[in-house]
């Protein structure tokens, strides 16, 4: 998979370095001099441009792109970058970050933005989910299809506990993804038991979510 980063800063090559260790081919590039440090991540390919710019992005090889990171700190470049990998270029996959969780309403399929990753969003769901049992807590949004990505900690007294996944009626357009048990990811099968305490990750619509919590965990069932 061939993939071009926006922004080479420290969250960049963070990024590149990840990929690259995955077998990716990867193309950093920034306007900043200063940011161009090739021996940090010396098996990425550099490209000292501003990626706001058609011809920028056309000597970065976007029409023969799969994703597109925008990992900038500025949300306006962040979300020139999406817009213009997809509708001059066509990238099939666009991902942005969000450094402002105010700016967060814009980044959507109107911007070109596949996903979006709020840091400070992520960072307080990781906080919630560490310390939340049966509370639904929202990972993240898929944009283009505005799903959600929701876990949540199965509390002892839940009604499920004990309950083969597939004799569970979920609520509508809402699939269990994953199930993390002892430290270690399960996918789910129908034969699958939950357990007291299992983090459960869910795919879900939003619409859906009040539904799911109120199966899951009895203290938030209605009066």
């Amino acid at each position: 998979m061939r993939v071009v980063i926006a922004g080479a800063g420290s969250v960049g090559r963070s990024i590149a370095r990840e990929l690259l260790g995955n077998g990716h081919d990867v193309l950093l590039i920034d306007k900043d001099p200063s940011a161009i440090r090739v021996a940090s991540v010396p098996d990425a390919q550099w490209l000292l441009a501003d990626s706001c710019e058609i011809a920028s992005l056309a000597e970065a090889g976007l029409a023969e792109c799969d994703v597109v990171v925008a990992a900038s700190g500025d949300d306006k470049v962040n979300l020139v970058v999406s817009l213009l990998a997809k509708t001059e270029y066509g990238v099939p996959r666009t991902v942005a970050r969000v450094n402002n969780p105010k700016n967060e309403w814009m980044f959507d399929e109107a911007w070109g933005v596949d996903v979006a990753v709020s840091t400070p969003r992520l960072m307080t769901a990781l906080v919630e989910e560490a310390v939340s049992i049966g509370d639904l807590v929202r990972i993240f949004t898929f944009q283009q299809s505005h799903a959600n990505m929701v876990e949540m900690t199965l509390p002892p007294d839940s009604p499920v506990a004990g309950t083969l996944v597939g004799d569970i009626d979920w609520p509508a357009d809402t699939v269990l993804v994953c199930i993390i048990r002892a430290e270690r990811p399960i996918a789910p099968s129908r034969d699958d038991v939950l357990e007291p305490n299992d983090e459960l990750m869910f795919v879900t619509v939003p619409e859906s979510e009040d539904a799911l919590e109120r199966l899951l965990s009895p203290a938030k069932r209605p009066a």
